[in-house]
C-alpha cells in the first residue's frame, strides 16, 4: 500500500535522529497511525534508553490517543525485540496495547530476536507486514547488519589528496589539502562512527587528536597501529581524553567487561596480533568482539592500501583538493563502484562502494 510506504518513510526519518548515539544498537524509528493520521511517534535516542516503540506509545498516551490503539497501525523500521535486554520486550508492549497492525521495514539479524518478535505479534492475532522499504532500512543500519551478517565492523576509507594525486610530502611536512567545510564534514562523519583508525606514520608525523571538534557529537574510539610499541606517549593519542586502542605485536590487555559501553572508558588498551598472520582480518575480528560496529580509516597510504587489498572494506570517501605539489606520497587508487560526487567549496568529493549488496535483515 502506498500509505504504508509514506508512513515508513517517516519512521526512517525519525530513526536518523539516533545516528551517532545508539550504537551498538540499531537506529530505529516508530510511527503510530490511526485513520491516516499520526497519533504518536518516537525513535531510539540513546543506547540503554527506551526503544522507538516505547517512545511512540508514550507519545500516543501523552497526546491522549491511547483509546485509538486497537484500531491503529504501528510502523517500525526494525522488528520489535522479543527479549529482555537493557529494556523490556517491545513486542510484548505492542501486544499489551492490542494494536491492530504492525508494519516492519527490516527483520532483526540478532539471533536473540530474529523472527521471534514477528512471531510473538502474529500469535497474538496482530496483522504483520514485513519488508516495507527494506532496502532503505538496510542502508540506514548497514553498520548493524554488517556486524551481525559478516561478523566485522563496517569499514569506511577516507583520504584527501592533491589535484595531482598525492597525500602529502615525502618528508612528512604538514600539508593542508581540503577546505574548512570539508574539515567540518569529516568531523561530522567521525561523530557518526564507533572508531577511527590511523597507522604508525600518520600518528607519529601528524600527531592527530582524532576527536570531534568542528561538529557536535561523541568522540570515536581511537585505534592506532603501533606494531612494536614505538610511539612516544607525548602524542595526543595517549592523552586519555577518549578511549584508545593500540594494535601491536607485543602486548594485550583484557577486553572491557561491558563492551557495549566501551566508549565511556577513556583508558588506553592494547590488542596483540600475530605478526605471522595477515593483519586486517584479525584486527576487525578483535574490534567486532568489542562491539565496535564501524571503523573510519583516515590513513595513511599503507593502511588504506592494506584494507583495499584485503577486500575488507565497504565505502571510500575521497577528497580531491586544488593544490598541486608535483611529488610526494602517492594517494591510493579508489576501487569499487562510483556512487556519486559532490563539490564542497574548492574540493571534489567522490564516493565508492564495494561491488556487493548488503544482506537484508
Amino acid at each position: 500500500m502506498n500509505s504504508d510506504i509514506q508512513w515508513m518513510q517517516r519512521a526512517l526519518q525519525l530513526a536518523e535522529y539516533g545516528r551517532g548515539s545508539v550504537s551498538p544498537n540499531p537506529m530505529v524509528g516508530c510511527v503510530v497511525v490511526h485513520n491516516e493520521r499520526i497519533i504518536g511517534e518516537g525513535w531510539h535516542r540513546h543506547y540503554g534508553e527506551p526503544h522507538a516503540e516505547v517512545r511512540a506509545i508514550e507519545d500516543v498516551i501523552k497526546r491522549g490517543n491511547e483509546a485509538f490503539l486497537p484500531e491503529s497501525t504501528v510502523y517500525v523500521t526494525l522488528e520489535p525485540c522479543s527479549h529482555t535486554g537493557k529494556t523490556p520486550p517491545c513486542a510484548d508492549l505492542l501486544v499489551s496495547k492490542n494494536v491492530k497492525r504492525v508494519v516492519v521495514c527490516n527483520g532483526d539479524p540478532n539471533p536473540l530476536v530474529s523472527g521471534r518478535g514477528i512471531d510473538r505479534l502474529q500469535k497474538a492475532g496482530i496483522d504483520v507486514i514485513c519488508n516495507v522499504l527494506g532496502v532503505e532500512g538496510s542502508e540506514l543500519n548497514k553498520r548493524f547488519f554488517t556486524s551481525f551478517n559478516q561478523n566485522r565492523p563496517y569499514v569506511i576509507l577516507k583520504w584527501a589528496e592533491t589535484a595531482d594525486g598525492f597525500l602529502g610530502h615525502e618528508d612528512g611536512t604538514p600539508l593542508k589539502i581540503s577546505g574548512e567545510l570539508s574539515s567540518m564534514r569529516v568531523h561530522k562523519w567521525r561523530s557518526e562512527e564507533d572508531s577511527i583508525l590511523v597507522g604508525f606514520k600518520t600518528a607519529l608525523m601528524d600527531n592527530p587528536k582524532l576527536n570531534v571538534r568542528h561538529w557536535e557529537g561523541r568522540n570515536p574510539v581511537r585505534v592506532v597501529l603501533d606494531r612494536n610499541l614505538l610511539l612516544p606517549e607525548t602524542l595526543h593519542l595517549f592523552d586519555k581524553t577518549q578511549p584508545t586502542i593500540i594494535i601491536n605485536y607485543k602486548k594485550e590487555t583484557p577486553a572491557p567487561t561491558n563492551p557495549e559501553r566501551y566508549a565511556e572508558n577513556n583508558e588506553i588498551s592494547y590488542i596483540q596480533l600475530n605478526p605471522e598472520l595477515e593483519e586486517i582480518g584479525p584486527l576487525l575480528e578483535h574490534l567486532h568482539q568489542r562491539k565496535i560496529q564501524s571503523v573510519f580509516v583516515e590513513g595513511g597510504t599503507a593502511v588504506i592500501n592494506a584494507f583495499l587489498e584485503s577486500g575488507l572494506w565497504d565505502e571510500i570517501r575521497r577528497c580531491q583538493g586544488q593544490k598541486v605539489i608535483g611529488t610526494g606520497v602517492r594517494a591510493p587508487m579508489p576501487q569499487g563502484i562510483l556512487t556519486g560526487s559532490e563539490k564542497v567549496q574548492d574540493d571534489l568529493w567522490t564516493f565508492y562502494k564495494r561491488a556487493f549488496t548488503l544482506p537484508r535483515g
